[in-house]
């Protein structure tokens, strides 16, 4: 029974691209300003050869690395999620997602508010925590709904879960998914609803994103096509728009997202385990919070063993990234970044440098190739030069 585990890594970026200036994130190097923290703490991603990648600069080397490892270079016009999600999975894009500086055009929001009854507060790049304290307070006195936008391509839409209820604000982002499409397809409408009283509200864990469906063909869709099971945990469903994913479960947290992809390893089945774990984007890239960023890498550290323990035979972990997020720039937004690659299991030899790779695409391409799938997908497989052992 093969079985491919892969975990992103919400966020973990490991040093500026050559094209990083073009992005205004010159300078960037997300696990470097956390390694600075002194809650930082990787040994078992040391062990497994995450300091021995090309350009890490940080920690001790590992002698003797029990994994293989590469530095991974994003291809695709962007540093969003959405982009960086499927160039994983073997899309490239060429094109960017549309983004909105200046806030909407005025004909989406009209429209958008005909759709909903209701009105618009801000209509701005906005940081999530700080919209909802300064707009909160007057969407609870008028019912107005909260449209904001980030460097990234996402229409959000914040309310008060007292005010809207949550499976209305879903219905919500549900229309304004139909109206932005063609030179307004964006990435992602995200609900982002939120509790509490003036000066103190709080987002809630019912955050929800309506993805634009992939336009190609992904190693997800390959894989179900040939009858495997690909499950997705945490926001992956979303961002596939549930294309190619055979079952998925949503999650709180980090901590939530391991416990639930611990129970997928104990069961049977034959396929991919496709993780996003977005703690470190959300909570703590976004709001530059180094120490915060540190403790949550340090966590997923210390429950490595219980992953590792849990592989079997042929199982392969594969940890990654899909952009970089660094908490210790003025900047709170996603930075573009290489990423890394460890891969791990009885099926691999360990200690091997993969070098840098010239896209994402290469671990679509490695996970098709596991499993003897010919690609309709960009990327070429790290699984040559003898790096398969079973």
């Amino acid at each position: 029974m093969k079985r491919i585990f892969l975990i992103v890594l919400d966020s973990v970026g490991i040093g500026e691209m050559p094209d990083a200036d073009q992005y205004n994130d010159a300078g960037s190097n997300t696990l470097k300003a956390a390694s600075e923290s002194p809650y930082f703490s990787m040994e078992h991603m040391r062990k497994l050869g995450c300091f021995n990648i090309d350009g890490v600069q940080i920690g001790e080397k590992e002698g003797q690395p029990e994994g293989s490892y590469a530095r991974m270079t994003e291809r695709s016009r962007g540093k969003d999620t959405t982009i960086g999600h499927w160039e994983i999975a073997g899309i490239v894009s060429e094109k960017p997602l549309p983004v909105y500086p200046q806030g909407f055009p005025d004909e989406i929001l009209r429209a958008f508010s005909q759709k909903t009854g209701r009105g618009i507060l801000c209509n701005r790049p906005y940081s999530g925590t700080e919209v909802i304290r300064d707009y909160g307070e007057e969407h609870m006195k008028t019912g107005k709904l909260i449209v904001y936008t980030s460097a990234d391509s996402v229409f959000q839409i914040a309310a008060h879960e007292d005010v809207i209820p949550v499976k209305t604000l879903y219905e919500y982002c549900g229309m304004a998914r139909e109206l932005l499409s063609g030179e307004h397809n964006v990435g992602r409408v995200i609900a982002r609803p939120f509790t509490g009283e003036p000066g103190s509200f709080v987002r809630t864990a019912r955050r929800h994103d309506f993805s634009v469906k992939p336009p190609k063909t992904t190693m997800l869709d390959q894989l179900k096509e040939s009858g495997y099971q690909v499950l997705a945990v945490g926001k992956i469903n979303d961002i596939f728009a549930g294309e190619g994913i055979t079952e998925f479960v949503r999650t709180e947290n980090n901590a939530d997202g391991i416990d639930k992809m611990l129970a997928y390893m104990e069961r049977e089945f034959e396929g991919l385990c496709f993780v996003n774990l977005v703690d470190y984007d959300m909570l703590y890239g976004h709001r530059n919070d180094v120490d915060g960023y540190a403790k949550a890498l340090t966590y997923f550290d210390s429950r490595l063993p219980e992953i590792l323990d849990q592989l079997k035979e042929e199982d392969i972990l594969m940890i990654t990234a899909d952009h970089g997020c660094d908490p210790s720039t003025p900047s709170t937004d996603h930075s573009r970044e290489y990423t890394p690659f460890v891969i791990y299991g009885k099926p691999v030899k360990g200690g091997v440098n993969l070098k840098t790779r010239e896209s994402f695409a290469d671990i679509g391409a490695s996970v098709l190739d596991y499993f003897r799938i010919k690609p309709k997908i960009s990327g070429k497989s790290m699984l040559d030069n003898g790096l398969l052992l079973l």
